[in-house]
């Protein structure tokens, strides 16, 4: 069986280990352009022996970024900072991914240290867009609703992005279709009450998911991975669930996605989930084997064993970090030592690392 240091081949890019730096939120760009805190905060983790490292949510269009702080790539003068990080993080050995998402009804809201709420038009904040009027909660701003005529645009802005990362040399990107955003809006019946064809029956539902990977890989080579992030469920009644999300996940693997990361909630405010160690790791398998796709898992995944446990038992196959490397981003090289693999590291820190090993 394959363990957390096996190779993990996916297309013509084969990433050298199973660890994957989850796309993180860091509130720090203007006018969505990265600067050098993306530079050092992603370079670290390369730097730190993880296989792929992924930018956070990055918006396909001003109005789909969470707040004003969001990165973007909405523009080609995105491009050459993100350019610059993804060339350091070559040098590390490590592939680098981009997470395109729009925020949906989520959007226009202030940086979680900056209070999470609703960012007025005066203020700098926009109305958002999503499936119906229905905001999130009471806290978050009024969306309008998305006329059907619209999507065709939304689905180009992703398309786009695209584009505009293989340009910056991404190795990789993934559809953010999670934690309550615009395609995530959509898939669920309880924030997707349309009457058109973008909702009603599942096959509604799932059209927008469907239509932006169509044109994300219309336009991303056949040579390089394709990912998709979804919640596996609401955590609610009645609403997305994961019955549903192995039938979507089905018709992604024949669309050409290579791999779901496999995360759970963020569309319904204040639903019971059972946050615990390891608690979205059940949904990875059970989605591998019911969809035939590969997946990753992510969420409260803290120890090298741990980890290790996830893939050596067909769990998932590959496990996405995030919290657990803001606190350590060398996680990785102190795993594999505790695990007993010796990996290559950086040359400047040999003097730090274990007898024998060997530089990058």
């Amino acid at each position: 069986m394959p363990h957390l240091f096996t190779p993990l081949p996916l297309r013509s890019l084969t990433l050298g280990n199973r660890i994957v730096v989850s796309p993180m939120c860091e509130y720090s760009s203007v006018d969505g352009f990265a600067n050098e805190w993306h530079l050092i905060h992603l370079g670290s983790r390369a730097v730190g022996g993880a296989a792929l490292v992924f930018t956070e949510a990055t918006a396909v269009t001003p109005e789909g970024r969470i707040s004003t702080e969001d990165l973007g790539i909405w523009s080609d003068a995105h491009v050459p900072m993100l350019e610059r990080i993804v060339s350091f993080v070559h040098e590390q050995r490590c592939c680098a991914g981009m997470q395109l998402a729009h925020a949906g009804r989520k959007g226009s809201t202030a940086a979680p240290w900056k209070g999470q709420g609703a960012i007025p038009i005066s203020a700098g904040g926009w109305v958002p867009v999503g499936p119906t009027g229905d905001p999130f909660s009471t806290t978050y701003p009024m969306p309008r609703a998305l006329d059907a005529a619209e999507i065709p645009a939304v689905v180009e802005a992703f398309k786009e992005a695209a584009r505009r990362a293989l340009v910056a040399g991404f190795d990789l990107v993934e559809i953010h279709a999670a934690h309550g955003y615009l395609i995530h809006q959509f898939l669920s019946p309880l924030s997707n009450s349309r009457t058109d064809q973008y909702g009603g029956s599942f096959d509604n539902r799932v059209r927008l998911c469907l239509e932006v990977v169509d044109g994300v890989r219309s336009v991303w080579p056949e040579r390089l991975p394709l990912f998709v992030r979804i919640s596996a469920t609401d955590w609610v009644d009645g609403g997305w669930d994961v019955e549903q999300s192995i039938a979507l996940c089905r018709r992604l693997r024949d669309r050409g996605v290579d791999v779901i990361d496999c995360s759970s909630g963020g569309n319904v405010a204040n639903a019971d989930m059972p946050i615990g160690p390891g608690y979205q790791t059940a949904f990875a398998g059970q989605i591998r084997k019911a969809a035939e796709i590969a997946t990753g898992t992510v969420g409260l995944i803290t120890s090298p064993p741990q980890a290790d446990h996830v893939i050596r038992s067909g769990q998932a196959d590959c496990v996405f970090l995030a919290r657990e490397l803001l606190r350590d981003p060398y996680w990785p090289l102190r795993a594999a030592h505790e695990l007993g693999h010796v990996v290559p590291w950086p040359a400047q820190y040999l003097r730090a690392a274990p007898k024998d090993t060997p530089a990058r």
